[in-house]
């Protein structure tokens, strides 16, 4: 919609947008927002996957722990870095699945000063039916795209991910990252 504006000379228009018809995918100038669109479907995904695995009592951050630790024998500031929790988060999430009888913190086999978190019996039949929950929630999204759209999504994903934007940007001044960097996976 164009519109008078009285800051503008007399007869000039400018240009402006109902915001209740505002497209929140476009930035200013026409082009895509990536900002708005990664943000968004991020947060979407995330709350989809926190309602599917909450029928079985588990949170999206436990779900990864727990898969994280069946995978090898790791300790608790492993299964953070990869988890990408800071240490705080790490604690309740490992406090909370001791308290559910998920997994327990054990010593190491190899380094007596470490603890590694081992997943329970009970733990490893959590974490199977959360992995097939996320595998259903995943194949749900990529499902609204076009057969062949899905795996080049999928790689340019991974490219970014793991790529151009793995590691985030220092914050102004020379200060701490806006956020520690992820590690790679193990």
């Amino acid at each position: 919609m164009t519109v008078e504006t009285s800051a503008a000379p007399a007869g000039a228009t400018t240009a402006t947008t109902d915001p209740a018809t505002a497209d929140p995918s476009t930035a200013l100038g026409g082009a895509a927002d990536l900002s708005y669109l990664l943000q968004h479907t991020a947060h979407v995904l995330t709350t989809q996957m926190t309602a599917a695995l909450a029928e079985i009592g588990m949170s999206p951050r436990a779900h990864c722990v727990l898969a994280h630790a069946m995978q090898a024998e790791r300790t608790q500031a492993q299964l953070a870095e990869i988890s990408d929790l800071d240490k705080t988060t790490m604690v309740v999430t490992v406090d909370q699945l001791e308290r559910d009888g998920l997994a327990e913190r054990v010593p190491s086999s190899t380094d007596r000063r470490a603890r590694i978190i081992k997943v329970t019996p009970k733990g490893a039949q959590v974490a199977t039916a959360g992995q097939e929950i996320v595998d259903h929630v995943h194949e749900d999204v990529l499902g609204a795209l076009p057969a062949a759209e899905r795996a080049g999504f999928v790689a340019a994903l991974n490219r970014l991910a793991t790529g151009h934007l793995s590691t985030p940007a220092d914050s102004p001044g020379g200060g701490r990252p806006v956020r520690r960097p992820r590690q790679a996976r193990a």
